[in-house]
């Protein structure tokens, strides 16, 4: 019988499961991939309150050295279905395993949606990123592109502006999918030009991106954009639809949850990207991993 089964191990999971073994409960971590979530690929992290600098590498191994020694376990399987059974929880894995639970956290995360392009993952940390907020500021005084056409992309794009010497910005469509305010904020800008009903069909670079290829959709033109980085908004996936059963899943699938982190059933929190939530960083997942962790460790109390 395990306390807390907590589904996943990045930084939501593994903070998730630090809170417990505190709180003198038993935790053990589900991972179908790696320790430590997409975390793991940043190069450079150095917006973590209490860390100057550290890389997405060194990060997920300190949670993971912390949670496990701490007396949490790690197993490498995929949790498939979560089912009641009685007042407990039953976690079954791809493996064709089950684990009865007192209490379940699900901290799938999200992944980025990737555009698909040849280098794309060879010159990701060397260029390509998927959080300008995350690593704007490594791109001072730099050209840069943003790709995407909502709220995403145009924030990052402001958020650009701040460092970098000229911010473009490539959306397939005319027209933005993001607020008024944004798009107006985004005009406003002397440093920041429009290339609309363009996407990005390659990627130039060796070692680190050097330019960006833009194709109209309507003339077939192409044109080389020189830039140093290039942050794709074009959205997240949660995985959350095995989840269905016990939690409410909003329109693009992630747990519908406030900042109590309970779902639609008793004894089942969510932490971290897989919620519904405005602000996705680091921080927030460890946030919510400490929230939801206490509520599970006093569901288990009351129950």
């Amino acid at each position: 019988m395990i306390d807390v089964g907590i589904i996943g191990a990045g930084p939501a999971g593994l903070s998730a499961a630090i809170y417990v073994q505190r709180a003198g409960k038993k935790a053990v971590c589900f991972e179908a991939l790696t320790v430590g979530g997409q975390i793991v690929n940043t190069p450079e992290i150095a917006n973590y309150p209490g860390i100057k600098k550290t890389s997405g590498f060194e990060f997920s191994m300190g949670l993971y050295e912390q949670a496990t020694e701490l007396g949490a376990e790690v197993v490498y399987e995929k949790v498939v279905a979560i089912e009641q059974k009685n007042d407990n929880k039953v976690l079954r894995t791809e493996a064709g395993k089950e684990y009865e639970c007192h209490a379940v956290i699900i901290a799938t995360g999200a992944k980025n949606r990737h555009l698909g392009l040849d280098k794309e993952e060879e010159l990701t940390g060397k260029g390509v990123s998927y959080c300008a907020t995350c690593d704007g500021a490594f791109f001072k005084g730099k050209d840069v592109v943003v790709n995407g056409g909502g709220n995403t992309a145009l924030e990052d794009a402001l958020f650009l502006t701040n460092y970098c010497n000229k911010v473009y910005i490539i959306h397939r469509r005319d027209a933005f999918r993001g607020e008024p305010q944004n798009l107006e904020a985004v005009k406003n800008k002397d440093n920041i030009e429009f290339v609309l009903n363009s996407t990005v069909v390659e990627l130039k670079g060796d070692t680190a991106l050097e330019a960006v290829v833009a194709k109209d959709k309507n003339t077939g033109e192409t044109r080389e954009i020189p830039a140093s980085g290039l942050f794709i908004a074009i959205g997240q996936e949660p995985d959350n639809n095995a989840f269905i059963n016990v939690a409410d899943l909003d329109k693009a699938g992630y747990v519908s949850a406030d900042e109590s982190c309970k779902t639609k059933t008793e004894g089942i929190f969510v932490a971290g990207d897989c919620r519904t939530k405005a602000v996705r960083q680091l921080t927030t997942a460890a946030s919510d991993g400490a929230v939801a962790a206490l509520a599970a460790c006093s569901y288990i109390d009351i129950a």
